[in-house]
């Protein structure tokens, strides 16, 4: 029996070898779900839902509805007790990848290609950048700076001035450029730099008893 921890590292050497130029991040918070692999491609955001032997379907319904807001493609790896029955459980539009252990290693087959998700909201694909990357896709097209205006507001103005086909090419670079090791520093410094400082909580004064 696979279990997920068993399939993730053959699987990022697989999707590299199959899909060439990619930036696996793990774990990305997606709408009220987590989704298990997020690939980013030049063009494409792929979510990848992982199913071992030790899993259950519990909670696909409601994985498939929040992969489907955020990723241009979606697939599902599962492992060969899953394999037959899995497609029964999501749209046509998701590709499905197997996994089974032969001879003491990891195979993978490309059981369906995904194909591209109608449901997919620009919105929210942009909502998975973080505001300093927003800014930089801002000054790449020579927009305003909203300085004082909402992470939301910011996104309405890029999506209304940058043509889609560029704009996801743009979060694809974002991604791919996107170090985790310096993000709060990059984060703390645009702050500083356009006067969105972290508010200080106001305390209530106790009356003192007489």
């Amino acid at each position: 029996m696979l279990y997920d921890k068993d399939i993730r590292e053959p699987l990022f050497d697989y999707l590299e070898e199959r899909f060439g130029k990619v930036r696996i991040i793990e774990e990305k918070r997606t709408g009220r779900s987590r989704a298990d692999v997020v690939m980013v491609l030049p063009n494409l955001v792929v979510g990848i839902e992982i199913k071992s032997d030790a899993d259950t379907y519990a909670r696909l319904k409601r994985q498939v509805k929040d992969y489907d807001l955020f990723y241009d493609r979606n697939y599902v790896v599962v492992g060969s007790t899953h394999a037959m029955h899995v497609s029964e459980h999501i749209p046509e539009y998701w590709g499905i990848i197997s996994v089974e252990e032969m001879d003491e290693k990891i195979d993978f087959y490309m059981l369906r290609e995904a194909k591209d998700n109608p449901k997919r909201e620009i919105f929210n694909k942009l909502s998975l950048l973080w505001r300093p990357e927003l800014s930089h896709i801002q000054e790449l097209n020579e927009m305003a700076k909203y300085k004082e205006k909402s992470k939301l507001f910011v996104m309405e103005k890029i999506i209304e001035k940058v043509p889609e086909i560029k704009l996801h090419e743009q979060i694809s670079e974002e991604l791919f450029e996107r170090d985790y090791n310096t993000i709060a520093d990059t984060i703390a410094q645009f702050r500083q730099e356009n006067g969105r400082g972290v508010r200080k909580k106001k305390t209530r004064r106790r009356r003192r008893r007489k």
